[in-house]
Order: structure tokens, then C-alpha cells, then sequence
């Protein structure tokens, strides 16, 4: 089974081209939605997180209060890896396991939407990583427009992987500074190359 890894800063448009990849047919297994699962009440990540920064990060129901979490760590390079190595082992176990399940299936292609690649072995996983990049002011726009203010995006954007580090690991780079359909357009000329060359065929829905 090829297995694409799609990744890029945040704001800059990974999952816009992971979801035109689910539209040709393949199946996507998004970091950010597994590390909900495992961070839910009742989680798998729940305890060890517990563990290390104790009740205040917690929501009543049990759950991690994503948010409260999120202004602590951003602002703490070392509460950030630790919080970021506890979820993305779980999340990468739990890819594993749907890997494994969709290569019985005989799947031909899968897409992993990962934002920080090399966290925990993620990019092991893939045979090529897409790397989607947009710059600043374009980035902090698209946060802007999700309502998050452009200071805390820069400093948001200031924790994360440089340009050169994530580039360093791509197989292609998508840039996404223009409008949405340039970015799917190229997506898809990518996945008929990579798929066509393999032949595995795409199954538009």
C-alpha cells in the first residue's frame, strides 16, 4: 500500500489538501481528529497526561479542555513537547493499527495528515510526504478568519517546524499562497502522477 503523508505549519492548508485526496477515494487518517479521540473522556492519553500536568488542563467531564492546554503549553517549549510526545504516541500506535487494517482490505493508497512529522515515527509510515506551505501573512490571515488572534498565531507558528525543516523531509512541496481550487488542482495533478505510476486508481466521490 503507498501511503502519502501530508503535513505542513499550521495555517498553511494540509488538511484542505488531505480533504481533495479524500474526495479522489483514498482514506485519510488525520492526526488532529485521532489525538481528539485519545484526549476525549476517557482516553487513552488521559493518565499519563494527568500524571504530568495534573487537574487544572482537565474539563469537568474528564476530557482534556483543549483550550486551557493550549495557552499553557504554546507559551512553554517543554510543556509543549511533553503534552506533544504523550498524544502523538497514541495517535501514531492507533494509526498503525488502521494502516494495517486497510492494507488487509487490499487498499491500494492512503493519505496520513500529520502536522509534525517527525514526531514518533510518523514519517516511517509513509513512502512520500507532501509538504503544504503558505506564508505569514497569509497564514495568520486563515487563522484570523478561524478566530484566533494574530498574535497568538505568530506565537503559535514560532513553536512549530521552520520552512527549511519541513521542506527538508518533502518529496514535493505544495505552495499555498493563491486561492483554494489552485492548491486542489495541484493535489490532484500529484496524485494521478504518484497513483498512475503505481497503478492505483483514484475513486472519486
Amino acid at each position: 500500500m503507498f501511503v502519502i503523508g501530508i503535513t505542513g505549519g499550521i495555517g498553511c492548508g494540509k488538511s484542505t489538501a488531505a480533504a481533495v485526496c479524500r474526495e479522489a477515494g483514498l482514506p485519510v487518517l488525520d492526526a488532529d481528529e485521532i489525538s481528539r479521540e485519545v484526549t476525549a473522556a476517557g482516553g487513552d492519553a488521559l493518565a499519563e497526561i494527568r500524571e504530568l500536568f495534573g487537574p487544572a488542563v482537565f474539563a469537568d467531564d474528564g476530557s482534556l479542555d483543549r483550550a486551557n492546554a493550549a495557552k499553557r503549553v504554546f507559551r512553554d517549549h517543554r510543556s509543549l513537547d511533553q503534552l506533544s510526545r504523550i498524544v502523538h504516541r497514541h495517535v501514531l500506535r492507533i494509526m498503525r493499527e488502521r494502516l494495517e487494517q486497510l492494507a488487509e482490505k487490499g487498499t491500494g493508497a492512503a493519505v496520513l495528515d500529520v502536522p509534525i512529522p517527525v514526531r514518533e515515527g510518523f514519517v516511517d509510515q509513509c513512502d512520500q510526504i507532501w509538504v503544504v506551505w503558505a506564508g505569514d501573512r497569509q497564514r495568520i490571515e486563515r487563522l484570523a478568519a478561524r478566530g484566533m488572534e494574530p498574535d497568538e498565531a505568530r506565537r503559535r507558528m514560532a513553536m512549530q517546524m521552520t520552512r527549511e525543516e519541513y521542506e527538508a523531509l518533502a518529496d514535493h512541496v505544495l505552495n499555498n499562497d493563491g486561492p483554494p481550487d489552485e492548491l486542489a488542482g495541484r493535489v490532484m495533478e500529484l496524485l494521478e502522477l504518484e497513483l498512475g505510476q503505481r497503478g492505483i486508481r483514484m475513486v472519486r466521490h
